[in-house]
Order: structure tokens, then sequence, then C-alpha cells
């Protein structure tokens, strides 16, 4: 996927770990809405890729990470 800062506003998951750098992943709230699919990238890499996951594959792994269903993975 190819987009930029500049273009696309990304916000921080609140699911990612302390604001210490590490573990953390944004989502474009705004390119989900007008491209009909949801952009994840690693936000210690925002000039990286970003992938691009369908509105149902990624409410199933929201509803995953929330009910704590990668326990042991």
């Amino acid at each position: 996927m190819n987009t930029t800062s500049a273009t696309t506003a990304w916000v921080k998951s609140t699911y990612s770990g302390p604001d210490d750098g590490s573990n953390c992943v944004e989502w474009s709230p705004s390119y989900a809405a007008d491209h009909g699919a949801v952009p994840v990238r690693d936000s210690k890499h925002p000039d990286g890729p970003a992938l691009r996951f369908g509105p149902g594959v990624w409410a199933a792994f929201i509803s995953a990470v929330r009910s704590d269903g990668f326990t042991g993975v």
C-alpha cells in the first residue's frame, strides 16, 4: 500500500504498548472510511509499508485481541 503521512491521518492503537516506542501499531480511520480497507503500519517506521485489511477481517482480528484470543501464541 502506498500512502503517505502527508495525505493520511494515522492514529495509534489503544492496544499498543506504552509510549516507549515499542509495539506501536497505527491505523487510519479516514482512509478506512474513504476506501473500505483498513490500513495498518508500524509507528516506528512511518515511511515504511502499510498493510490493508478488509473490514470483516479487521473486525475479527480486533475481536480476538479484545477477548485475549492470542494468549499462548
